[in-house]
């Protein structure tokens, strides 16, 4: 009999079957059963049977895999043995590294079926492997990612609008966090949105989501748009009229707030190493690459996204489908991992 108390249950969904996500997956349920336990993937048997046998070594038996018809059964489903709940009817696996309609359909799928489930209270978090976008797209997906797609049907749920549950995508790991004023649209797009009331609101999630992770207020960094924070209005007025501003009203509101920095420092001084902290806690940056390229830099193996705002917990790698491995056991699990116990940490947090 196990002595292990019981975890809060998290659903692992399978992401795009033509990448990665399938096989970080099963390395993860392989390597890691400590992590895993307690979570089960919402997925598609055949395609995780393909991965299975994929990162078996020559004359290994391939990881087994238990079908579960709930989330809870996946508690009696013993260590390095793959708990799934099949999402809609099986299909043949698709062609590997390739861009399909049907792929797509498949990933979305699952991550809707994972989201109402969470919504519903039937999972505690969810945790999801990469998308594609283009296959997306192809598959007639309104949502150019994870975080729109959960936005919509969080506010489905609610019975609000989608703009009344606003969300940010945070990126974070050991060494820096940093949050993001917008997410997925061209840069000229970014920079219309750097608003007062969208840097504002950042503010804001920021504060609440990293106050919850930390248990006190965070410092929060803001970066400039423009080359050195603007240089008093000589490279730009962004941060003179609307992101000086923003953080005066997030000051006089108690968030412990400051800015706007130089994006080419602040990413520096926010982060933590050899053993020290770093200037701040997070950084709220103004478009996704000023923000996710420095994390990534430090090493996407440990990287892990978290949305901010929903009303559940959902985290996920800090990589993409990676199509140019797919199919040749060579993918890393370390961020899906890493995106697991950030969950459970968000669950003790919340």
């Amino acid at each position: 009999m196990s002595t292990h108390s019981p975890l809060p249950t998290i659903a692992v969904t399978l992401g795009d079957p033509s990448g990665i996500g399938p096989e970080i997956i099963a390395k993860a349920f392989r390597d890691a059963p400590d992590v895993t336990r307690g979570c089960f993937v919402a997925g598609d048997l055949e395609v995780m049977r393909r991965a299975a046998q994929m990162i078996s070594g020559p004359g290994q038996l391939a990881l087994p895999i238990a079908l579960v018809e709930s989330p809870s059964a996946s508690a009696a489903v013993p260590p390095r043995c793959i708990p799934l709940l099949q999402v809609g009817l099986a299909a043949a696996p698709v062609a590997m590294g390739h861009v399909s309609a049907s792929a797509g359909r498949m990933a979305a799928d699952c991550v809707v079926w994972a989201a109402r489930a969470a919504l519903r209270g039937e999972v505690a978090a969810m945790v999801t492997a990469p998308l594609h976008k283009e296959a997306l797209s192809a598959a007639g997906i309104a949502f150019p990612g994870h975080t729109e797609l959960l936005q919509a049907e969080a506010a489905a749920f609610a019975g609000v609008a989608v703009d009344q549950m606003p969300v940010r995508m945070m990126l974070a790991n050991d060494e820096l966090r940093t949050v993001l004023v917008s997410i997925h649209m061209s840069l000229r797009a970014a920079i219309d949105s750097v608003t007062y009331g969208n840097v504002l609101q950042t503010l804001y999630i920021t504060h609440q989501a990293v106050s919850a992770a930390l248990g006190s207020a965070p410092r929060i960094a803001v970066a400039g748009l423009n080359p050195h924070a603007g240089e008093g209005g000589l490279f730009g007025r962004e941060e003179l009229d609307i992101i000086i501003p923003a953080i005066a009203a997030g000051r006089a509101d108690g968030l412990n707030v400051s800015g706007p920095y130089a994006p080419d420092t602040v990413f520096m001084r926010a982060r933590a190493a050899n053993g020290k902290p770093g200037e701040f806690d997070v950084v709220v940056a103004m478009y996704h690459d000023q923000g996710l390229i420095p994390v990534k830099y430090l090493g996407v193996e440990q990287g892990v996204n978290v949305t901010l705002g929903l009303p559940l917990v959902r985290t996920s790698p800090d990589h993409g489908t990676a199509f140019d491995i797919a199919g040749t056991g060579k993918a890393d699990a370390s961020s899906l991992i890493a995106a697991i116990r950030m969950a459970r940490r968000l669950l003790k947090a919340a």
